[in-house]
């Protein structure tokens, strides 16, 4: 029983981490632009740090770049 579990477990593990690093590999190349405007033109080294928090934090970022406008986001506070 114990060993059923810990398959699933690792197995469910590896299926997140094959859909985080597809979902990485397309953010780096095009969704890193939309969501963050000032990465707009980053070099190749900013995009290698970015794919690992992009592969862990996938659906996340999947959510926010869905969300996304193109804009950033208003500032409610009235100290601008």
């Amino acid at each position: 029983m114990a060993e059923v579990l810990a398959s699933l477990v690792v197995r469910a593990f590896y299926a997140y981490a094959l859909v985080g690093a597809v979902f990485a590999l397309f953010f780096v190349i095009r969704g890193v632009e939309q969501v963050d405007i000032q990465a707009g033109g980053a070099s190749v080294g900013f995009r290698f740090l970015v794919f690992p928090g992009a592969l862990a934090l996938w659906p996340l970022l999947l959510n926010r770049w869905i969300r996304t406008t193109g804009e950033p986001p208003e500032q409610p506070s009235p100290h601008r």
